[in-house]
């Protein structure tokens, strides 16, 4: 590759080559730079720090913005397609955190805002070279993917189990116990069924805490389905990554990586060239 001649090459290779020793300087002091102002914004939410250090902070997370602004005016000058990178992911998240930078600095109840730099930290995965491990995300995709039908189906039932046993306690002990209306008796329900148990909404009669008791026996029995329902379509998304050898006789699709033969007809997955397919004597 020759060696860049003009400002532009030479800025380009720094900002976007990561591959490059400039490049991964930059990136390192950028991800550096990113921390250091979320940092800023957690101890600004602080009543204390932000008591006795508000201006401090302020011109600090002025100095930031103005720096992203800086970078991300770069980035447009000298990428080759600089409308490409603007709508990127990237791109746009660069623009995102500056608006939200320059936004909070007016109006302090955005300052929360800021939070959204630690996408920024994304790039992390390009400058340690840890890309290929996102593909690894790939399974849980298809877990995700495969189980969805059945999720949906589980949160339906759920959510019908929580509007019974929520209207049921809303007729049991009424408002002068506090179920004032049926969607504080759902509520009541979906915290006793998950068995978080805030305690703000408690039965006082007999019926009604036999009723709890009954939810919380049932929050404990159906708790964990999602749970399994996910890991099974896990582990098959991880076993359909190994078993993709269609079996040239019965047409079965799925075996082992490491498999020779066919596990319903017993026929060889592959043949060498000439060789008759024959199958494995038992």
């Amino acid at each position: 590759m020759p060696s860049p001649t003009t400002l532009r090459q030479r800025l380009y290779v720094i900002v976007f080559q990561n591959d490059t020793p400039a490049g991964r300087r930059f990136d390192k002091l950028l991800l550096l730079a990113i921390l250091a102002s979320l940092v800023t914004v957690i101890l600004d939410s602080i009543g204390e720090v932000h008591r006795d250090y508000a201006h401090l902070l302020a011109a600090i997370e002025w100095g930031f913005t103005t720096v992203f602004l800086l970078e991300y005016l770069t980035r447009l000058y000298c990428s080759p397609r600089p409308l490409r990178y603007a709508f990127s992911f990237y791109g746009l998240v660069d623009l995102l955190a500056i608006v939200q930078g320059i936004i909070a600095l007016y109006y302090s109840d955005a300052q929360y805002l800021l939070i959204i730099r630690v996408i920024r930290m994304l790039r992390i995965f390009r400058v340690l070279k840890l890309g290929p491990y996102l593909s690894q995300a790939d399974y849980l995709l298809k877990a995700l993917r495969g189980s969805k039908q059945k999720i949906i189906v589980f949160l339906l039932s759920v959510s019908t189990l929580v509007t019974v046993f929520g209207t049921l306690m809303y007729v049991i002990e009424g408002p002068e116990h506090g179920f004032t209306s049926i969607p504080k008796g759902i509520y009541w329900a979906i915290v006793t069924l998950t068995t978080v148990g805030f305690g703000g909404i408690v039965p006082q009669t007999a019926l009604g805490q036999v009723l709890s008791s009954l939810v919380m026996i049932t929050g404990y029995s159906i708790i964990a389905v999602p749970t399994g329902i996910f890991t099974a379509e896990l582990a098959n998304a991880m076993r359909g990554e190994q078993v993709q050898h269609a079996c040239p006789r019965c047409a079965k699709s799925r075996h082992e990586q490491a498999a020779a033969f066919c596990s319903r007809c017993g026929s060889a997955l592959y043949q060498a060239p000439g060789a008759s397919r024959r199958a494995p004597k038992t």
